[in-house]
């Protein structure tokens, strides 16, 4: 039977240097497609967990695996390979303010190799759909903070990953950013079959949005609600401002299925 597990923990241990766990016998299985939200007070571990999954930190115990392999004896070339499939946004945006919108976005294209005539197309394409298509050429200090972290998701998602980790994305945004913020990230989990955990302070996004929680809280890690809740919230839609998500992601998806096989 194949298996349908995206990320494992088993009895996972986390601490820096010497100090206590900041996270303990943590054990969970989440399935491919799926979307969590990532809950916990400042300083729970809720970041440590997104390192642990991104491989930037090493389990002090416990054993971690990713797409069905195991990741505590990797090495440095196949945690690169196993990054490949993964992508991560952080809530200070994390773009590069000596190149252009295009080049930050294209930038996760160019280390794997890809074609210029083909990276040109992708981003361009990414670009229209987070609706910053007229900014390519421009410099990401001269954004908003909304469009800074759309770039930001951009960049996320041209390589198409299986795992979207997320960091505060919406912390610094305002309601209808984060509305619209959450959008992306929904059609994404849902056209592309992409498993997401979005880490958020904001109990108004996680009432609005009824996807299940994975709290961090006391060293622990717990799950709230089901893994098939579904968004029927309808907030979300009065907020949007765009084209129709879920048609545009859909043509998205299949330019970008085009141009892979141009």
């Amino acid at each position: 039977m194949e298996d349908n597990t995206a990320i494992s923990f088993a009895n996972v241990g986390a601490k820096y240097d010497n100090a206590r766990e900041v996270l303990s016998d943590v054990s969970f299985n989440i399935s491919n497609g799926s979307f969590y939200f990532l809950s916990g007070a400042s300083g729970a571990g809720k970041t440590t967990l997104l390192r642990l999954i991104y491989q930037l930190h090493k389990p002090c115990r416990g054993q971690i695996k990713l797409f069905g392999q195991m990741t505590n004896n990797m090495t440095r070339d196949d945690i690169t390979k196993l990054r490949h499939k993964m992508a991560i946004v952080f809530q200070e945006y994390s773009l590069l303010s000596h190149m252009s919108v295009f080049d930050n976005v294209a930038l996760p294209l160019r280390v794997r190799g890809l074609p210029e005539l083909k990276i040109k197309k992708l981003v361009t394409k990414t670009l229209e759909w987070v609706g910053l298509g007229k900014y390519a050429d421009a410099n990401p200090k001269t954004l908003s903070g909304g469009q800074q972290q759309r770039v930001s998701v951009a960049r996320a998602i041209i390589i198409q990953p299986s795992i979207l980790l997320a960091d505060e994305p919406t912390g610094n945004l305002d309601d209808e950013n984060a509305s619209r913020l959450m959008e992306l990230f929904i059609q994404m989990n849902k056209t592309f079959g992409t498993t997401i955990i979005l880490a958020t302070h904001s109990t108004k996004l996680m009432d609005t949005y009824k996807f299940p929680v994975i709290h961090v809280e006391n060293h622990k890690v717990s799950f709230l609600g089901g893994p098939g809740t579904k968004n029927t919230t309808p907030e979300s839609k009065k907020i949007w401002k765009g084209p129709k998500p879920q048609n545009y992601f859909t043509e998205l998806s299949k330019q970008f299925d085009d141009i892979e096989k141009a």
